[in-house]
């Protein structure tokens, strides 16, 4: 396994168990959010830095029905 591999192989299982850190949904995973929450944010706007770039990427593996790849991926 090269180091572009492993990096991306790190950054998918940290995406994974990330959680939201405030509102509503606070303490959640992210691949918990429901569709709808995150659909709306992406026509609010994003926020700046790594959770908003983490939750762009939940948008696009829930909207093309990928979640499957990610749930063996959380931690326990």
């Amino acid at each position: 396994m090269d180091d572009f591999q492993r990096d991306s192989r790190k950054e998918l299982v940290e995406l994974a168990n990330a959680r939201m850190p405030f509102g509503k949904y606070e303490g959640k995973l992210l691949i918990e959010l429901p569709e709808h929450y995150l659909v709306w944010y992406q026509n609010k706007g994003f926020p700046k830095g790594k959770l908003g770039s983490q939750l762009a990427q939940m948008v696009e593996i829930k909207l093309n029905g990928l979640e499957k790849l990610i749930y063996p991926l959380v931690r326990k």
